[in-house]
């Protein structure tokens, strides 16, 4: 039986989540700037609730971005201690792609348009369609202005509108959506259920190839010359 553990700091929330003997538990919390303090705490207590030890886990899984760059940074350093430690692998989940299949969880949504405010005036984008209970990238991931925002070229049906991009761009989105959730942030237990069809696939890496996907080539602004 396998048993995995997710875990995400990419963005306000702070969530872990794990699979074992087909259970699924998790913790979510939404705690700005307490990523570093809590994320460890969060897994030993999750890992003590379902009384499973490290040693059990079969693969790591973890948001690599799109999300705040020091969020990200968080999580890759410690899925890559405990990986490393355990010898075990890693399932880098795209971040958007865990806001549409919480859409799909809790809201039944099809097609989803996913978008987490980027700062700069920009936001992160990425459209998908459900797939036998996983929600599949349609088209290509970006990081754009607001207005530049589209559904992919063969788009049809309805389509609902995820995540805090919505919350701050959604009237310079010009795009037609049949719902909204625009306060979602991504949550571990639906990384954990990417995570699982990644792993029947075999898309386990070796945890020293966990990179941060920030879709941004600079991910700080740049300081005027004096």
């Amino acid at each position: 039986m396998t048993t995995l553990l997710a875990l995400d700091t990419a963005t306000e929330a702070c969530s872990v989540a794990l699979l074992h003997d087909g259970k699924v538990l998790s913790h979510y919390d939404v705690i700005p700037r307490m990523h570093a303090q809590r994320l460890l705490p969060m897994i030993k207590q999750l890992l003590a609730d379902a009384d499973v030890p490290l040693s059990a886990l079969d693969a790591i899984a973890f948001g690599r971005g799109p999300g705040a760059f020091t969020g990200v940074r968080i999580a890759i350093g410690v899925v890559q201690g405990l990986a490393f430690a355990l010898e075990r692998p890693v399932l880098p989940v795209s971040n958007l792609a865990v806001l549409a299949q919480r859409s799909l969880r809790e809201h039944g949504a099809q097609q989803v348009a996913a978008a987490i405010d980027a700062r700069m005036d920009e936001v992160y984008w990425g459209c998908y369609r459900a797939e036998q209970g996983e929600m599949r990238l349609a088209g290509i991931e970006a990081v754009l202005p607001p207005e530049r925002a589209s559904l992919p070229d063969n788009a049809s049906g309805d389509w609902f509108a995820a995540g805090t991009g919505w919350g701050t761009f959604a009237a310079r989105i010009g795009v037609a959506i049949n719902g909204q959730d625009a306060a979602m942030l991504p949550h571990a237990e639906d990384l954990l259920s990417l995570a699982r069809f990644a792993w029947a696939r075999g898309e386990a890496l070796d945890a020293d190839l966990a990179q941060p996907v920030y879709l941004r080539d600079q991910v700080a602004t740049p300081k005027a010359p004096v």
